[in-house]
């Protein structure tokens, strides 16, 4: 991230906390989603952490987000399990519906966990990995919190980037993690653009005549291009359906934008998936597999001018090493807006921490 200065991952942990705290958030629940969206940020998914933090402080603000949600878990079968987020942060009704996953799947193998009445919960990777410490495989998706994508051969935007996460356990080599948008890039890439005044790279984004769009100042006017062609449109739709409708929450028409709206509830749905690996395979015989796998793919021939195989999750661990040693990179203007925010809340700027 050149350009970016780094800050102290215990200074962004606590602007969270205090910001939260001050809007209303109870103690430990402003811990909460502290921990989580420094995890993000640790990890990599700098468009997920602290970044989002002006605008969870202004739709708290503005009463689109209950700072005191008494979030219900009801089992609904030996696998399944509904959570009722009661309009609270997303990360506190996430971490609760993944501890809930994996308390379901010691004891039936696999479990799915829906969630309705949530909000923007940050970096889908974030979720899916809560099971990679009980030996478990983990997969989560979420309806994106406004609709940036049109369906295949549309120019109205009624689907998001509504990512999907998948975390595979690992022995020595890193786990593997993908956290992939079903678009070409998530819209919080976009706004990162559009904060520092960069264009867009041609193939992010087109206008509704299906030209390309670069300026990332006319974005919210633009159509996110999904992965794939089609087949990511398809995705996004399937995901949202499993992760809105099937939880009965919003889709489509229904989902509101939170970039525009402070007022609104978005009702958003999400769902997670934890598998415990010992119903198939031994777990250490399962890790020396994959370990071995992944260490065929990585020794495999390189194409010209490729330095290193990557595979998904083998930077986010050096990465969160890394960042909990030496800082998070920030851009100036982020630090810009939480310095603005710091005053507005009365709490210590960032530059104060460290």
């Amino acid at each position: 991230m050149s350009g970016a200065g780094l800050i102290p991952a215990a200074a962004i942990d606590a602007l969270i906390r205090d910001a939260m705290a001050a809007v209303g958030l109870p103690a430990a629940d402003a811990a909460k989603v502290a921990e989580l969206m420094l995890e993000a940020d640790l990890t990599g998914a700098d468009a997920h952490g602290v970044f989002r933090l002006p605008q969870y402080v202004r739709r708290i603000k503005g009463g689109a987000v209950n700072p005191k949600a008494a979030i219900k878990v009801e089992k609904t079968g030996p696998a399944t399990a509904m959570v009722d987020g009661d309009n609270g942060m997303g990360h506190l009704v996430m971490s609760r519906a993944a501890e809930t996953a994996v308390e379901l799947a010691k004891e039936a193998g696999v479990a799915w966990v829906g969630a309705k009445r949530s909000n923007h919960a940050g970096a889908a990777g974030v979720y899916a990995a809560m099971p990679l410490p009980h030996d478990m495989v983990g997969i989560y998706a979420v309806v994106a919190n406004a609709n940036h994508m049109p369906v295949w051969g549309s120019s109205e935007n009624l689907l998001g980037t509504n990512p999907i996460a998948f975390a595979v356990p690992a022995g020595e080599e890193a786990p593997v993690v993908l956290d992939i948008a079903t678009t070409v890039v998530s819209y919080g890439t976009v706004k990162a653009n559009k904060l520092q005044g960069r264009d867009m790279p041609a193939g992010w984004m087109i206008d509704k005549q299906g030209q390309p769009l670069t300026d990332s100042a006319k974005s919210q006017d633009g159509l996110l291009l999904p992965i794939g062609g089609h087949k990511g449109s398809g995705l996004a739709l399937v995901l949202g359906l499993l992760a809105g409708t099937l939880n009965g929450a919003a889709f489509g028409r229904d989902v509101v934008d939170f970039n525009y709206d402070d007022e609104t509830a978005c009702d958003t749905g999400h769902f997670i998936v934890a598998l415990d690996v010992s119903r198939f395979l031994p777990v250490p015989a399962f890790k020396a597999a994959i370990d071995r796998h992944l260490r065929d793919l990585k020794s495999s021939p390189r194409l010209p001018g490729v330095d290193t195989i990557r595979l998904p999750g083998e930077q986010r661990r050096s990465r969160r090493a890394e960042r909990l040693k030496n800082g998070v990179p920030v851009y100036p203007e982020v630090v810009t807006q939480l310095d603005a925010l710091a005053d507005e809340l009365k709490v210590p700027r960032l530059g104060a921490r460290f």
